[in-house]
This record gives C-alpha cells, sequence and structure tokens, in this order.
C-alpha cells in the first residue's frame, strides 16, 4: 500500500521504519525540511515533504502529530485525500480526537499504540518498537467496517496486540496506567530535587540506580506530550490523580502510626495485584 504519516517523530518515524520493511510504499510530512531529510536518511520513509500534497495518492494516513495541532492537520489535508483513504491517529487520548475527527473525515478510525521511550524526534525512531505491545483500535458505531479492517491489515504485522475499545472507556483506561505514572513519576523527580541539603542530594543522585530510573522515566519524558494527556483527557486524569492522592495519604497514616501491619498487609496487595497489569 501506500502509506502517508504526517508527523515524523518517534512514533511516526517507528512507524515509517517497520512499515517499509514489510514491503509498503511510505510518504512522510514534517512541519521542517531538516526532519524530512534525516526521515530519508534513516530509512523511515521512501520521500518527505513538508507540504501536505504528498499525502494525495495514499491509502492509509497515519496523522502522528501532537494533540494540540491534529484537528488543524486533518484539516489543512482533507483537500488533497481521496474520498477512500483512511485516515487514523496515534494519539494518547481518544475521546477528543475521535470527537473531534470523525465528524470531519467519514473513513477515520481512532488508534492508540501503547508504545515509546523517554525520547523524541525523528532520532528517536525504532525498528521493532511496537512489537508485543498492545494497539488500540476505536472504532464507533459510525466507523465503516471497512476502514477499520484496512488499519488492522496495516498494523498486525507489527506483532501488535490489536484491541477495540469505546473511545471514552479508552481515555480512562489510560489515565490509570498512563498518564497517572507521568505525573506521579513528575512529581518524584520534583520532589527528590526538594532535598536543600546539597551533599544529601548529590549523593542521592549517585546512589540512584536501577529503581529510582524505572520509576522516574516517564516522568523525564516530553513535557509536550504530558501538558497534551492533561488537557485533552483532564476528567478522567483528575479523578485519577485524587484517588492517587488518598491512597498516598493512607501510607503516610500508617508509617506515622507505626502501624506495620496495615503497611505489609498493602505492600502484599499490591505484589499480587501488579501481576495483573503484567499480562
Amino acid at each position: 500500500m501506500n502509506i502517508g504519516i504526517v508527523g515524523l517523530g518517534l512514533i511516526g518515524g517507528s512507524l515509517g521504519l517497520d512499515l517499509r520493511s514489510h514491503g509498503h510504499q511510505v510518504w512522510g510530512v514534517s512541519r521542517k525540511e531538516e526532519t524530512c531529510q534525516r526521515a530519508i536518511a534513516r530509512g523511515a520513509v521512501d520521500d518527505a515533504s513538508t507540504s501536505l500534497t504528498l499525502m494525495k495518492n495514499t491509502d492509509v494516513v497515519f496523522i502522528c502529530t501532537p494533540l494540540g495541532v491534529m484537528q488543524a492537520t486533518v484539516e489543512e489535508l482533507i483537500p488533497y485525500l481521496s474520498e477512500d483513504t483512511i485516515l487514523t491517529d496515534v494519539g494518547s487520548v481518544k475521546g477528543w480526537v475521535v470527537d473531534a475527527i470523525a465528524p470531519l473525515w467519514e473513513n477515520f478510525v481512532g488508534g492508540h499504540p501503547m508504545a515509546g521511550t523517554a525520547d523524541s524526534g525523528i532520532e528517536a525512531a525504532l525498528r521493532n518498537l511496537f512489537v508485543g505491545t498492545p494497539y488500540v483500535l476505536t472504532p464507533t458505531e459510525t466507523t465503516p467496517t471497512r476502514a477499520t479492517q484496512l488499519v488492522e491489515e496495516v498494523i498486525r504485522p507489527l506483532q501488535v496486540q490489536i484491541y477495540h475499545s469505546h473511545p471514552h472507556d479508552h481515555d480512562r483506561a489510560v489515565a490509570w496506567i498512563s498518564h497517572l505514572p507521568v505525573m506521579v513519576s513528575a512529581s518524584l523527580i520534583t520532589t527528590c530535587m526538594g532535598e536543600t541539603n546539597p551533599t544529601i542530594l548529590e549523593l542521592a543522585q549517585a546512589l540512584a540506580s536501577s529503581g529510582f530510573r524505572d520509576t522516574s522515566r516517564v516522568g523525564g519524558g516530553n513535557p509536550e506530550l504530558g501538558v497534551m494527556m492533561a488537557s485533552y483527557n483532564k476528567a478522567a486524569l483528575v479523578q485519577s490523580l485524587h484517588s492517587y492522592r488518598e491512597a498516598l495519604n493512607q501510607m503516610i497514616t500508617w508509617v506515622e502510626q507505626e502501624d506495620w501491619i496495615a503497611l505489609e498487609a498493602a505492600l502484599k496487595q499490591t505484589q499480587a495485584a501488579r501481576l495483573q497489569f503484567l499480562r
């Protein structure tokens, strides 16, 4: 197929690398000419341009821009598309995206590959980034079946685990396991940096190892992405943050009151429950 990718960052670039390896022709669009040239050099696209006219002969187009410019990008893109072209996106929020984009283009399928790293940009693109990871599609009752099937046909060879979800159910679920962890991880880093004794802070930084690296990774990621998560999934994220604060307050109470029995019981529960999120 002729595949278009608008937005050649980590996800768009990684998609391009993998889709080309499966024999597709991939055409990319970026705001910056230097990104286009780097994407070509890295083998993420067959050709790239700063102009959306490059998308005129595509079968499927992946919108990989930040959420804040996605609607405007699609509005600008539509005049160059065939009426049969399928649009899909990779945004981490689906309710707003589907509500905004589906009325603009009938053949639109919301999508969210649950993969990434702390790095961003075309230089961060990786082959096989999506192998074994969930890829959520959020068709609605008005989404043409053919559109959903074609997107599945394109992404299935990437060895993803395909799930279907209602857009707003998706947003509530990812608030717990994706958006909340970003805020918690960022707060952890902020809290540690609040140590006022330079000697202690320097020692803590020197001693930080795999545990701190794992728990702080998503908090050290792309700030723009974190803000987009919060602004476009505000209600679900606020609910999860309040729930987290209640759980943290309970932990504080147990430690202050030296209620080690209650603390141990809670830690045993979390030890067992964690496995349910690592299937």
